[in-house]
């Protein structure tokens, strides 16, 4: 599991020799178009990244397994069968996608804007936990949309976002993933992704919403990437789901078509539209539960779902409780 820091940036070079050994052959360095430095500083990054890469004196370099990189015209093409109104900016490596298209939107940026990375640094999640995620192993991009009302009534926009996410997957053959409240995506009891919505805005609207997404894909089969998740929390990956997984590429561009519609449809008709389809996917439904409270203490009882707004409905011993936040304990309570 990952330390609590941040992930060492590459150097930009480092990402073409990256592409470069990216289907896993022996490159001679004479023909990874830098220099011979560069190319010694791009192992010695890889390296640092968890990639296992091989130096054969006299015939070339070769990364172990290869790495499925994203590719923005392949995202784009699955986007145009979907029919999803996203435009992909591609970077290599940033701090947070979040934070950089919340700096876009902030300069304009329009709604449907989406941002995606192949090396998150210093990935957020909610109530201050870090999103830390290997190079090239993982899904971390955000998804810009505008609307013109205020930001309290987008509460539940997170739930509706989860929905949009499982449906994504179900539509690539990825069954039985389930959603934990709020925001996680949960696959036999252990965390899949999860999902930030940060807003910015006047009190009473527009206000521009940054969905972010960050999604376990796979381990390097070379050496152990570790799996992006807080520490302590139980981790799966869609490797683990699926062995015959789709392109990193095409799960992208699902993702994105599934949220696009998702978020045109809750500008029409709100949470309204995803309720039923939230409390299918409930992970723990009709469970006893634990819900850690931000001001301190918890509360117990049964999850009976969410209400209209997003909030949990808990069945407890003092009656109906409406939690608007707070974090539920994986594995029920006896």
């Amino acid at each position: 599991m990952l330390a609590a820091r941040n992930h060492p940036l590459m150097r930009p070079a480092s990402f073409h020799v990256l592409r470069a050994l990216a289907d896993g052959s022996l490159h001679p360095a004479a023909t990874l178009g830098v220099s011979r430095s560069a190319v010694r500083n791009a192992i010695l990054d890889l390296r640092d990244q968890g990639m296992a890469v091989r130096a054969v004196r006299g015939r070339g370099v070769r990364l172990v397994d290869g790495v499925d990189l994203i590719t923005p015209e392949a995202v784009t093409a699955r986007l145009a069968e979907r029919g999803g109104d996203v435009t992909l900016t591609m970077l290599d490596q940033c701090s947070s996608t979040n934070a950089e298209l919340l700096a876009r939107a902030a300069r304009g940026a329009p709604s449907g804007s989406a941002l995606a990375c192949e090396l998150q640094t210093a990935g957020r999640g909610r109530r201050g936990n870090r999103w830390l995620s290997g190079l090239a192993t993982g899904l971390t991009f955000s998804l810009l949309w505008r609307y013109g009302r205020a930001g309290t009534d987008l509460a539940a926009l997170s739930l509706a976002a989860g929905v949009a996410c499982v449906g994504a997957l179900e539509a690539l053959d990825v069954r039985g993933v389930r959603l934990k409240w709020p925001n996680d995506l949960m696959f036999g009891g252990r965390k899949l992704g999860g999902i930030l919505v940060e807003a910015a805005g006047e009190p009473r609207g527009p206000t521009a919403v940054v969905i972010g997404i960050g999604i376990n894909v796979r381990h390097s089969r070379a050496v152990h990437v570790p799996l992006a998740v807080p520490p302590a929390r139980p981790a799966t990956e869609l490797a683990e789901i699926r062995r015959d997984l789709p392109s990193r590429s095409m799960l992208l561009g699902e993702f994105l078509a599934h949220l696009a519609t998702a978020l045109e449809t809750f500008g029409a008709q709100g949470f309204a539209a995803f309720r039923a389809d939230w409390t299918r996917l409930h992970a723990q439904q009709e469970e006893r539960v634990r819900v850690a409270l931000p001001g301190g203490g918890a509360a117990e009882g049964v999850a009976l779902g969410v209400d209209e707004d997003g909030a949990l409905l808990l069945r407890t011993d003092a009656g109906l409780e409406r939690l608007h936040s707070g974090e539920v304990s994986i594995g029920a309570v006896a």
